[in-house]
């Protein structure tokens, strides 16, 4: 679960930080649509390297490859899976534009984890909700917009304590083979999951009790 490390904000003196939130928000979409749209090896790889002098100006490179080390075990889920689907759809046989197919939704994956890392480790969510605010964005979605923002290391916290919590219970969750590994994350992904309809449902209540008042 060392991804969620990459979406926990980092208060850190860098340009990159003090850029406007607007500016980083602007180029995360740009790199989510363009990495959406091309499904050239070349092109997805361009992307990835573009997020590199990012990182280096803004001092984040342990936490952003440490997000990326935990975002390799479902990039490697995605490459298996896309080429199962692929052997199994086309008479058991694999052509290299279905290999070259998958290797390249393994790099969306990567571009996508790392540029949305690099944009939560140096954007602070009350900076993007004034920003947003004096965008002139309606108040409903900058506030739905930042309160999801905040929830994000919340949620990484709360899923370290929750994998914390099982390996003192003997959950061995590193080892054994491929789908044994997956198997030991439901104990996790199940708590985690219910958690964050609680505390959504909490938030909820809140926001109505506030409003009433």
């Amino acid at each position: 679960m060392s991804v969620f490390d990459g979406l926990k904000f980092r208060k850190v003196s860098s340009p990159i930080h003090n850029l406007d939130p607007r500016i980083k928000f602007f180029y995360v979409i740009v790199i989510f649509f363009s990495a959406i749209l091309f499904n050239q090896i070349i092109v997805l790889l361009t992307l990835f390297l573009m997020t590199i002098p990012f990182v280096l100006l803004a001092h984040v490179q342990k936490e952003w490859l440490r997000s990326l080390r935990g975002a390799a075990f479902l990039a490697f889920f995605i490459f298996i899976v896309n080429i199962a689907s692929s052997y199994f759809t086309s008479g058991y046989s694999l052509t290299a534009n279905q290999i070259e197919s998958a290797i390249a939704m393994t790099l969306r994956f990567i571009v996508l984890a790392g540029s949305f890392s690099v944009f939560f480790l140096t954007t602070s969510p009350d900076h993007l909700g004034l920003a947003l605010e004096q965008s002139h964005v309606p108040y409903e979605f900058a506030f739905a917009f930042t309160t999801a923002v905040r929830f994000v290391p919340v949620l990484a916290e709360e899923a370290q304590t929750i994998m914390d919590a099982q390996k003192a219970r003997g959950l061995e969750m590193e080892k054994g083979s491929f789908l044994k590994k997956i198997r030991n994350y439901i104990p996790v992904l199940i708590p985690l999951i219910v958690s964050s309809i609680r505390r959504s449902l909490e938030l909820a209540e809140a926001m109505e009790s506030s409003i009433d008042h």
